[in-house]
């Protein structure tokens, strides 16, 4: 299915530019890099927040049927890498919204809601989303604001513009432990079993949260993604970035080139390069070997090519050896109107066909030159033929500068570099199957990197699934729950006296923890 057109006007319609200021300090960038390889395992992430992390409760109203009620924390990741998080987004700020009754005072369902792209303060998702899990199935929510959003927006930030790349990762970093912090908090108060979720940006954000959890955790992301590299340089939201500033940076400043390039890698490229190439690997053998032949003819038709003569024999290299290469490329090479190109290949009509021309000043395309193999070894991204950046039109500084940025997406964001869910069959992911600003395409899928993950699709964009399901993704939400409660039993009725209850569950974990 084509990307959705709605998601492109409407993208086009926002006057929201991302990282105006560049990749973000240099030095930053470096202890986030090490930060990540201690986020994204388990078992010392988990360790990173004590279990009485303090909370302090600021505000509890009491209504007819719901008591809501708000507190703040100060974020973990300024106390393990100071400096790095903004001043305005180091306290952490919730509510909570609770039945005034629960059903079952041994099943008390909470559920994290972390905020999608611009959505800025608690009154979207508490009305849209906690408000209808509470009447419709007695679940209570936890609304936390995003750093750089909201209560936690810098002075000099307009709308939701985060200045820097560097800020993406902090925010996921802050979230990761602050869920970490809202989940201790839950057991501590009697609340569970226990369930994160977001849209679009959150459900990524919770996606990750839930990896650093070590007991049974429900999980439904919406509309996310499994890592935010393609979000940022092929798909729509790719047109809402300063890639002129970014560009400028990354080649004035050399710690981003010279260091920090070499502590990121692209993951998805090799994987998907090996496996177009291996299901296409008979009719890529059979195409190299016809590039060999058209290579090996125009070397013959260059031994009686006319053009320049060169004195070549004498040319010699810096060990003093004459240099076979050096001259036969000298030998190849022919001038047209002032323009160095290669050697052409005629037609039996004795005619040049310009389209077989290599050329190397500006005027030609370089997708012409791509030999039929290399299709099958480029990155989709180089292929298509769509809105999304096309790496094979753009100058050399360009590609360096955007497998930069994917190599800090992939690096910081990308599912396969954290720790699978503790149980991964409490997990319903839904997708939008025209979703312009998210594409699969050259993506590794959710159900590869967390085997027994359930993947549901809708046919919409990104946009027109946002507005228009959000009943399906509560229902979603409500049904994990379920399977929840099915699989670890908390419901202790006439016909279930052997079911135990989540806090003897979590008392079980707890010992081998």
């Amino acid at each position: 299915m084509p990307p959705s057109k709605l998601d492109s006007l409407y993208r086009r319609m926002l006057i929201t530019r991302f990282f105006e200021k560049g990749w973000g300090k240099p030095e930053n960038l470096r202890r986030v890099f090490q930060f990540r390889k201690i986020i994204s395992n388990r078992e010392s992430c988990f360790n990173l927040v004590p279990r009485d992390y303090p909370v302090e409760i600021t505000k509890k109203e009491i209504g007819a049927e719901s008591t809501l009620i708000e507190g703040k924390f100060i974020t973990p990741l300024e106390l393990h890498l100071p400096g790095v998080v903004p001043k305005a987004s180091r306290n952490s700020y919730f509510q909570l919204l609770i039945p005034n009754t629960w059903k079952n005072e041994q099943h008390k369902p909470i559920c994290i809601h972390l905020a999608g792209t611009g959505d800025h303060f608690f009154w979207r998702r508490r009305n849209f989303i906690a408000k209808p899990l509470l009447k419709d199935a007695n679940i209570g929510s936890i609304i936390l604001e995003n750093p750089f959003y909201g209560l936690r927006k810098p002075d000099d930030q307009k709308r939701s513009n985060l200045h820097n790349v560097s800020d993406i990762f902090v925010m996921g970093g802050c979230l990761i432990l602050e869920c970490l912090v809202l989940l201790h908090w839950c057991e501590r108060n009697g609340f569970g079993p226990l369930g994160v979720t977001g849209l679009s940006m959150g459900g990524h954000m919770a996606s990750l949260a839930a990896t650093n959890w070590p007991k049974p955790l429900v999980l439904v992301p919406c509309l996310s993604w499994s890592t935010a590299s393609a979000v940022f340089t092929t798909g729509v939201m790719s047109q809402s970035i300063n890639w002129d500033m970014l560009e400028m940076q990354y080649f004035s400043d050399g710690q981003y080139r010279e260091r920090l390039s070499k502590m990121v890698t692209v993951i998805d490229d090799a994987f998907e390069a090996g496996q177009r190439f291996i299901k296409n690997f008979n009719q890529s053998l059979h195409e190299l070997k016809e590039d060999i032949n058209d290579t090996r003819n125009i070397q013959e038709l260059n031994n009686d090519t006319v053009g320049y003569n060169y004195e070549t024999q004498n040319i010699s290299s810096k060990d003093g050896s004459n240099s076979i290469f050096l001259s036969k490329s000298l030998q190849n090479i022919k001038l047209d109107s002032g323009n160095l190109t290669l050697p052409l290949k005629e037609e039996p009509s004795s005619k040049i066909v310009p389209d077989s021309a290599v050329a190397l000043s500006k005027g030609s395309s370089s997708s012409s030159t791509l030999t039929n193999l290399m299709k099958y070894i480029l990155p989709l991204s180089a292929q298509q033929k769509t809105d999304k950046i096309d790496i094979t039109k753009t100058n050399w500084w360009e590609r360096e500068a955007l497998q930069f940025m994917r190599g800090m997406m992939d690096e910081c964001t990308h599912l396969k570099n954290f720790s699978i869910p503790f149980d991964t069959s409490l997990i319903i992911a839904v997708c939008a199957k025209d979703d312009a600003y998210v594409p699969r395409e050259g993506c590794s899928s959710l159900e590869d990197i967390w085997p027994g993950a359930e993947v549901r699709y809708l046919d919409a964009g990104h946009v027109s699934a946002y507005v228009l399901h959000q009943k399906l993704f509560r229902s979603c939400i409500i049904e994990a729950f379920d399977r929840a409660k099915k699989i670890y039993g908390n419901d202790v009725g006439e016909d279930l006296k052997c079911a135990i209850t989540y806090q003897e569950l979590l008392n079980k974990y707890d010992k081998n923890i």
